[in-house]
């Protein structure tokens, strides 16, 4: 069946013979998405990462166009007026954002595309990708949620305040998604996405 995908823009339009799947991942700060996408990933190296774009400065150990593409707030604006985005948000005072484009391309070779995106833009892809399939990562309960955001220890005080009060708001959203699944034990929860993605 031909399935015509376009991002919300119009920007990227394409005709699809026999289109993969979008899949949404998504979770407050510190409940371990991250950590469970890269499992997911080694596990199963035919899925597509798609790496968002950012204007954070990097952290140690991470690689431009691996983790993200880093560039600077100009350029991300520039891509924004543009409608490159499939989905952008401002987070803890950086943009993030998904690049519409290299998404659509491989929907559109058939594959299952995996996003790692904040509540602002899964909710935005809900908008304009309504057949994706969004999966919210819970933590265990909101007391471990804070002890892992503050075992990071890279947050001032302030900051993890910030970070906690934004978690309570994404974790009272998380009935908005298809599936929701417990991150309490890391193989468990692992597994439960695997049986979501390939039953």
């Amino acid at each position: 069946m031909m399935q015509v995908l376009s991002s919300k823009s119009g920007a990227n339009t394409k005709e699809c013979p026999s289109p993969g799947k979008l899949i949404v991942l998504t979770g407050p700060s510190g409940v371990g998405k991250g950590t469970l996408l890269r499992s997911l990933l080694q596990r199963h190296p035919e899925l597509y990462y798609s790496v968002s774009a950012t204007t954070r400065s990097p952290r140690p150990g991470e690689v431009d166009g691996k983790d993200y593409y880093f560039i600077s707030r100009s350029k991300f604006e520039q891509l924004v007026a543009a409608g490159k985005f499939l989905e952008w948000a401002e987070f803890a005072g950086n943009y993030y954002g998904t690049p519409s484009e290299p998404v659509i391309d491989q929907i559109c070779s058939g594959k299952l595309v995996v996003l790692e995106i904040e509540l602002e833009g899964a909710r935005q892809i809900r908008r304009s990708f309504p057949s994706a399939l969004s999966i919210f990562i819970l933590p265990p309960s909101f007391n471990e949620l804070e002890k892992r955001i503050r075992s990071r220890g890279q947050d001032s005080q302030e900051a993890i305040a910030r970070r906690l009060q934004r978690a309570q708001e994404e974790i009272n959203a998380a009935n908005e998604f298809d599936i929701q699944i417990v991150n309490d034990d890391f193989e468990t929860a692992l597994n439960s996405i695997e049986a979501v993605l390939f039953g």
